[in-house]
């Protein structure tokens, strides 16, 4: 068994997003955000899109991206 330091410690995951979970399909230690480009550690992970299977490192990121996508509704009145 591998601890989490070994061979894959700077290394980005590469992972599949689910509902609710996500699998990991390439050890790594961090993902990137999709929208921030900052580092999320995989342990630390808890915002991505299935739809579009992309990380975020925040709820901020995530609504960002939805608004990116289209996805929201317009908000103005």
């Amino acid at each position: 068994m591998m601890n989490r330091f070994e061979g894959s410690s700077s290394r980005e995951a590469k992972i599949r997003y689910l509902d609710g979970d996500f699998q990991v399909v390439l050890a790594g230690s961090h993902v990137i955000c999709a929208v921030t480009g900052k580092a999320i550690p995989v342990d630390e992970l808890r915002y991505w899109s299935v739809v579009r299977q992309e990380p975020y490192v925040d709820a901020a990121a995530s609504l960002e991206a939805e608004k990116r996508a289209g996805a929201l509704p317009n908000q103005r009145r």
